[in-house]
């Protein structure tokens, strides 16, 4: 079957101690998957989309813990498995005002790092409605950068829209490193996710959203970018309109993953028609439930998305 939507990067495997636990002192750890695209993936085919994920992963007890979870929530993973390399980690340690959430990578040398695009379902890709990565990936290697840079211009040439977050992670590379990196995936670029202060601490941009969208769209043609504003929602420029999404309020159990929650529901919409300003919305909704729920994963239901929106009204068009 060919997917609509075809995602590429790391899953790691998550470890964290119970709430108000600290790492050094815990007995016990909770043990889940997260990864951006693994977890976009998700969220888009519980929302009714065909979904698939590629990555790399070692061939082993904690490899097939990764794709036993993923498959779970209806996604198809198509995975290049290694003999040799090992498995990604993170910890995570859940803060409380004054003490922050604490998160520890263990991801050197990870399988991940050495995927090429020989070793995957490239063909999935050029068939798809819509190719997804994140920053993150170039991030993590060399190798990667290169795969990254070859797949989304592949993905281009075939005539699917490509999608990226960039998604900027400081325990990675230096802003410097991100801006020269990304920038020189923009041309390939169609849908470009952005947060608002990444634009302005990586790509060294200044301006209120409006702004920074529209200088974003003006130096590299992209086709939508959205901007997305925390707690004051997300902005989307597509053909010279703007669309403004306030944020849902929500309860936060969990805030980590609500990105991809976002992503992966207005992904979802985007291929099955919607506007801009409908898929904005129905994202946003999306990423509130998302923040009620424990570990990276979007655990929802388009009823459950449907009920927020009746409930809340949606977004605003200028």
């Amino acid at each position: 079957m060919t997917p609509d939507l075809v995602t590429f990067g790391e899953t790691m495997l998550r470890l964290s101690p119970p709430a108000g636990e600290r790492l050094e002192t815990a007995t016990e750890l909770d043990f889940r998957t997260a990864g951006a695209e693994s977890n976009v993936a998700i969220a888009a085919a519980r929302l009714g989309t065909d979904a698939c994920w590629l990555s790399k992963l070692p061939d082993s007890a904690l490899g097939r813990r990764v794709t036993n979870e993923v498959q779970t929530h209806g996604v198809d993973p198509r995975i290049a498995w290694c003999a040799s390399s090992r498995q990604g980690t993170y910890y995570i340690e859940q803060g409380a005002a004054p003490r922050p959430t604490t998160v520890i990578y263990d991801r050197t040398d990870a399988a991940i790092t050495t995927a090429e695009p020989d070793d995957l379902d490239c063909g999935a890709i050029r068939n798809a409605d819509v190719f997804y990565t994140s920053g993150i990936t170039p991030a993590l290697s060399e190798t990667l950068e290169a795969t990254t840079a070859e797949l989304l211009a592949d993905a281009q040439s075939a005539g699917t829209t490509t999608a990226f977050d960039l998604n900027y992670r400081g325990k990675l590379w230096s802003p410097a490193e991100a801006k020269e990196t990304c920038e020189s995936l923009f041309s390939d670029v169609d849908i470009l996710v952005v947060a608002e202060r990444d634009i302005r601490h990586v790509l060294d941009r200044e301006g209120d959203a409006r702004a920074l969208a529209g200088g974003l769209v003006d130096d590299f043609g992209f086709e939508t970018v959205i901007v997305t504003r925390g707690d004051e929602g997300a902005l989307a420029l597509n053909d010279g309109t703007v669309y403004d999404q306030p944020a849902f309020e929500t309860e936060t159990v969990d805030a980590i993953g609500t990105g991809d929650a976002f992503v992966g529901a207005y992904l979802s919409r985007h291929i099955a028609g919607d506007t801009v300003g409908d898929a904005l919305c129905y994202a946003a909704a999306t990423a509130a439930l998302k923040r009620t729920i424990e570990g990276d994963l979007a655990v929802v239901t388009p009823a459950e998305v449907e009920r927020v929106l009746e409930n809340r009204g949606g977004g605003i068009t200028r």
